[in-house]
């Protein structure tokens, strides 16, 4: 089930029904005004947490932060995996809203979407925990995660709030037949998935800003941790390999976008 926006929308463990609390209607309105900004609070949450804080070893330990970079390297991807399989098996996802709005054209019901009310929702929570993990920071624990885990909840109310007064019986029929709101159902995902086709060029059509972002993202925040605990000299040639990887990931950016703006990617 997608609108025009950037991530599929989420409905509640149970049937979607009107605010019955000033409370719940204020947590909407809050999710409007979030769902407009959404794609700039990230990044700059992000930058703002690098500047202020400093990377930890967890329990003191160089090898334990080591292998929690690698636990949030894998976490990462299996956010990615949830977006790209989204967009890439479901042919009219729309993103982005309208006029910073939430906007929905019609339910998508199949795919991914068949399985989990929301796999980008998930798949973009994955994403900030892998970040979290690398980082290992008590701050990003107490506020950063925290935050998003609020901000994502807030938008998810809103847009449930939309589709029900759009779709009415429509959105209550697909509530009841897709119950979990993040996470997936296993059983008959495979068929699901194979059923709709996949259309790369569809993802790197949609998805080549977020990827390539995640994962700039990614090996900034091990320069930062490696710059932070050890110096640069004393870490030279892994930084300057990190940084060699980032530049490899802008020219990605760069040569998807290429290809997009002469028609190479249109399915």
């Amino acid at each position: 089930m997608i609108p025009n926006s950037p991530f599929a929308v989420s409905a509640p463990s149970t049937l979607p029904k009107e605010p019955k609390t000033p409370a719940h209607a204020a947590l909407i309105k809050v999710g409007h005004f979030l769902f407009g900004h959404r794609n700039y609070l990230f990044p700059l949450t992000f930058c703002l947490f690098t500047l202020t804080t400093d990377p930890g070893f967890l329990f003191g330990s160089e090898r334990v932060d080591r292998w929690m970079n690698v636990i949030g390297i894998i976490i990462i991807s299996l956010g990615l995996g949830c977006r790209v399989l989204a967009i890439g098996c479901v042919e009219n996802i729309r993103r982005g809203g309208r006029q910073k709005r939430i906007m929905a054209h019609q339910l998508i019901r199949t795919g991914f979407f068949a399985h989990s009310r929301n796999p980008l929702y998930l798949g973009n929570l994955l994403i900030v925990c892998g970040f979290v993990l690398i980082a290992n920071s008590l701050w990003w624990y107490l506020l950063l995660l925290p935050g998003f885990l609020g901000m994502y909840y807030t938008i998810v109310l809103a847009e449930e709030d939309f589709l029900a007064q759009k779709f009415g019986q429509e959105y209550v029929d697909y509530c009841r037949a897709v119950r979990r709101r993040f996470i997936p159902t296993l059983t008959g995902l495979f068929q699901s998935l194979a059923s709709c086709g996949f259309d790369w060029k569809r993802v790197m059509r949609k998805e080549y800003g977020a990827v390539c972002t995640a994962m700039a993202m990614t090996l900034f925040l091990l320069i930062w941790e490696r710059w932070e605990h050890y110096g640069y000299i004393t870490r030279k040639a892994g930084i300057q390999a990190l940084v060699l990887l980032l530049f490899v990931v802008l020219i990605l950016y760069g040569g998807v976008l290429w290809l997009k703006a002469r028609g190479k990617l249109r399915s």
